[in-house]
């Protein structure tokens, strides 16, 4: 008996010492605090297992300053655009770019996204065609070809993809390809062989240091980027897997959104890639010129890069959202396939219905992740009450992480609207001025309300009482899942 006091007393001691830690030390947002104390408090033992696991905060710890160093010609652009961009001595393409000065000046101060106006863009929501295009692209690459995938799968997809990038690396071709270690937890080693027979390099970010336990669980790098010789990107939600061509019987037809770009906002897109390579990678990348070519292209749309992640506390992509909530005069349509906002996005939802914007939110009808669509229900009620408008996609699975504010400004990328890609994940998406791309965004948007149900006040409030307790106490622990 006292083996098991003395057991108690050990782990309510260190339990109570997390919970200073929490309290105290990490200085989180309240929501996520009370989270972990409920954790720590209610299963002692468990709890500071789990918060060793998922608790860990990267914010104070300065994990690119070597890689933000090597990109320092990259920050001297961004330093004097901020500086043209203050004294408006910027010069803008498109009118409608105009109205979104303060919106630009925003992601350059608060996330270094860099402006560019030369762009490119073509916009896939189906993965045959979106994989057709990154297949020819490889397949006329000259000097390098970047990947990174958060999942890899070891399957038809993938393996066609590593036979490619073989063929090309055979040829000279620099290839790199960069996983996510949780993302391909069940992807074995030998998948990368032929790649790395060919002179190809491959890398996983923050791999397990010991097997089966990952200290860095919590902190994935949910980014999809594919940069090819400096001059093509590519940015979005497919990851590589069957599924993602609509061959999983779970899911069906996969309907997600990538873009393919071509101009000079490729750079800021290498920049990150090289930023995260050297990172994950004992190879280290040195940003060379031809890393970073003089763009060609003469396209017409306005883009930023913007990527945040738990290394840094200013959350660039939810703020971001924000503003474009906030910007919006008329409409703001929103897709996604998680829905756990925090306060402060849900109240600019709220505002901006409550202000006459026709606001409407697609999520997917079926889940994938029964926690976290539970936890997402919880949050509707409160916006159907405003008058938001919310529709359930049910011709397969919408993965598609999509925004757009009257036609005019809109968000392609990795981010879901939830705290995890907030404060969690490493994160990159696109924001679109003007043009033609966010115009085709809105009308995708208006496509898929064909095949969705209104999900009305009246349906959501006749849900079952059980459904609705479950959704209670999973949005009690949104702020970790």
């Amino acid at each position: 008996m006292n083996i098991f006091g003395n057991l108690y007393f050990v782990l309510s001691f260190i339990n109570i010492m997390f919970a200073f830690a929490v309290i105290f030390l990490e200085r989180r947002n309240i929501g996520v605090t009370w989270a972990w104390l409920m954790v720590l408090l209610f299963l002692p033992g468990i709890g500071f297992v789990a918060y060793l696991l998922f608790g860990q905060n990267l914010s104070k710890r300065k994990i690119y300053k070597a890689q933000e160093a090597q990109l320092h010609n990259m920050a001297l652009l961004v330093e004097k655009q901020i500086e043209a961009v203050a004294m408006r001595r910027i010069e803008y393409h498109d009118p409608v770019m105009e109205d979104y000065h303060d919106m630009i000046y925003m992601n350059l101060q608060n996330g270094y996204a860099f402006f560019t106006q030369d762009n490119r863009i073509d916009i896939f929501t189906e993965g045959n065609r979106k994989f057709d295009s990154l297949f020819e692209t490889i397949a006329g690459a000259k000097h390098h070809i970047h990947l990174m995938y958060y999942i890899v799968r070891d399957d038809r997809l993938g393996r066609r993809l590593i036979a490619a990038l073989s063929e090309k690396a055979k040829e000279g071709v620099q290839v790199r390809f960069l996983y996510d270690d949780i993302g391909c937890a069940g992807l074995s080693k030998h998948f990368f062989r032929p790649l790395l027979a060919a002179g190809g390099q491959a890398s996983a970010f923050f791999p397990s240091r010991i097997p089966y336990v990952n200290m860095r669980l919590n902190f994935r790098n949910h980014r999809k980027l594919a940069i090819i010789d400096g001059t093509c990107g590519y940015i979005g939600g497919f990851n590589v897997g069957d599924e993602y061509l609509g061959l999983d019987s779970r899911f069906g037809p996969w309907r997600d959104t990538h873009l393919r770009i071509e101009g000079s906002s490729v750079l800021q897109m290498q920049a990150q890639f090289i930023m995260d390579w050297n990172l994950a990678s004992r190879i280290k990348l040195n940003p060379i010129e031809e890393y970073f070519p003089l763009p060609i292209h003469e396209g017409h749309a306005g883009v930023q890069i913007l990527s945040s992640g738990p290394n840094n506390d200013r959350e660039q992509i939810k703020n971001a959202y924000i503003k474009v909530i906030n910007s919006a005069k008329a409409s703001v349509y929103l897709q996604t396939p998680y829905f756990i906002p925090d306060e402060s996005l849900l109240n600019a939802l709220k505002m901006a219905a409550l202000s006459g914007v026709d606001i409407k939110i697609m999520l997917p009808a079926v889940p994938d992740h029964k926690i976290v669509y539970w936890a997402s229900f919880s949050y509707l009620g409160d916006l159907l009450d405003v008058g938001v408008k919310c529709y359930l996609y049910h011709r397969g699975f919408i993965h598609a992480k999509t925004i757009v504010a009257d036609g005019k400004v809109g968000s392609v990328g990795t981010a879901n609207i939830d705290i995890r890609s907030f404060k969690l994940n490493f994160e990159v998406n696109a924001l679109i001025y003007g043009g033609n791309t966010v115009s085709k965004l809105k009308k995708i948007f208006e496509h898929d309300l064909k095949h969705c149900t209104e999900l009305t006040l009246e349906r959501y409030y006749s849900r079952p009482r059980f459904h609705r307790a479950r959704e209670s106490v999973t949005r009690l622990l949104s702020p970790i899942l």
